[in-house]
């Protein structure tokens, strides 16, 4: 109810400043022991996903809490999972501010971030110490410098793998120069084979999923898929921000970077029914972009996603988000007469 007075002060400062200031308060609400603990939960909800019990299938992407600063205050907010990053081997600043838009009339985000974060090193303690009231995930990445970006990924994994509930490999962020050309042939392939050796190296072996970009050319989608389950990849996240340009209201509009909020809706889903068709049901499916509703949210498990992920919705939507699709998503399961969510996956 306090949500639309907060987002109002929040909407009057810059993007970014905001964004900072809402990680602050999570992190400060997760320190403090407040945030409720995590609901024992509808058993319809509750789904395996590459070996890892997930309570619900609603987890936070990568991007929102890059440095691992408030897990708990995330969990707290009834995530089934939370995945932070994206972490790269050193401390980077990322690109020239401003470089956060909101486009209120869209509601939507242009970012062009840049993989701006304190290092993996930084953050990896800050993960050890966290609660853990759901699936953990560790989002890594190359420095945007680094003359060796295979290595990057290489040493993201393995340092990541020891503390993960899983790890993901994100090669698809508009905002890093030739990062997604590694997405394509010999180099997605070299890639894949050292992260999944990396991530060998640690005693336990957490699940290796994969990060796609939604702007990709029909062809390369068999080719993603034939690379990730040769390779022993998990699953796919599918997909990051677009730098394509629907049609868009916002006087932000023209800022480059990468698009995400509700205008990616469609695209997403697009690419979500292309990987399912491509992978059947040798990769499970994690959906990402404008899912900002139990409706949406179910539609894509119907489309073949195992689980789905927030980030620009929660801007507009607020921190009761994600209870109100867990609770959405079993009254819809009700409905049609499902007993269990995993029943839904691809049924549409």
């Amino acid at each position: 109810m306090l949500f639309p007075l907060l987002r109002s002060a929040l909407f009057s400062l810059d993007a970014e400043r905001a964004h900072g200031l809402t990680i602050a308060m999570l992190e400060a609400w997760g320190r403090t022991g407040t945030p409720p603990a995590a609901p024992k939960g509808d058993p319809r909800l509750r789904i395996n996903v590459a070996g890892l019990d997930f309570a619900n299938p609603v987890g936070l992407a990568a991007g929102v809490d890059k440095d691992g600063r408030a897990i708990d205050g995330f969990f707290g907010l009834g995530f089934g999972a939370v995945e932070i990053g994206t972490l790269t081997p050193l401390p980077q600043p990322g690109n020239p501010r401003p470089r956060l838009f909101r486009l209120a009339e869209d509601r939507a985000v242009i970012n062009r971030m840049g993989f701006n974060n304190g290092g993996l090193y930084e953050a990896l303690p800050r993960a050890v110490a966290a609660k853990r009231r759901g699936m953990l995930g560790i989002n890594v990445g190359a420095n945007k410098d680094s003359a060796d970006r295979i290595g990057d990924y290489r040493t993201g994994v393995e340092q990541a793998a020891q503390v993960a509930d899983y790890v993901t490999i994100n090669i698809s962020s508009p905002n890093t120069p030739g990062l997604r050309d590694l997405q394509h042939g010999a180099a997605l392939a070299e890639l894949l084979a050292a992260a999944d050796e990396a991530r060998r190296m640690p005693i336990q072996r957490p699940p290796l999923f994969l990060k796609v970009a939604p702007d990709l050319e029909p062809a390369s989608i068999d080719g993603i898929a034939r690379a990730a389950i040769d390779n022993n990849i998990d699953g796919l996240i599918v997909s990051n921000t677009t730098v394509s340009r629907p049609d868009l209201r916002s006087p932000h509009a023209a800022e480059t970077g990468g698009l995400s909020g509700a205008p990616l809706a469609a695209l997403a889903r697009q690419r979500l029914v292309d990987f399912r068709k491509a992978t059947g049901t040798a990769l499970p499916l994690i959906s990402v972009g404008g899912i900002g509703s139990a409706e949406e949210a179910y539609a894509r498990i119907r489309a073949g996603a195992s689980l789905v992920q927030l980030y620009t919705a929660l801007v507009y939507e607020g921190p009761g988000l994600p209870r109100r699709i867990t609770r959405g998503l079993a009254r819809l399961l009700a409905r049609d007469g499902q007993d269990h969510v995993a029943d839904a996956v691809g049924a549409g």
